[in-house]
């Protein structure tokens, strides 16, 4: 209850992020394996972030 007016860190936010990018990365592997592919280079530069962030 206490943690509904919590505001998020940055690392949450940058988790939530990828995963929505891993999400349409996968939904567009069979549409467009072009489009999927630089989703996913996307997230994987957002998880080296995330990395980075919690390593501090």
């Amino acid at each position: 209850m206490f943690g509904l007016f919590k505001k998020k860190s940055e690392i949450e936010k940058l988790q939530e992020k990828y995963k929505k990018l891993m999400e349409e990365a996968f939904k567009l592997q069979s549409i467009n394996r072009s489009d999927s592919d630089q989703k996913y280079l996307e997230a994987d530069q957002l998880l080296k972030k995330i990395e980075v962030l919690q390593a501090k």
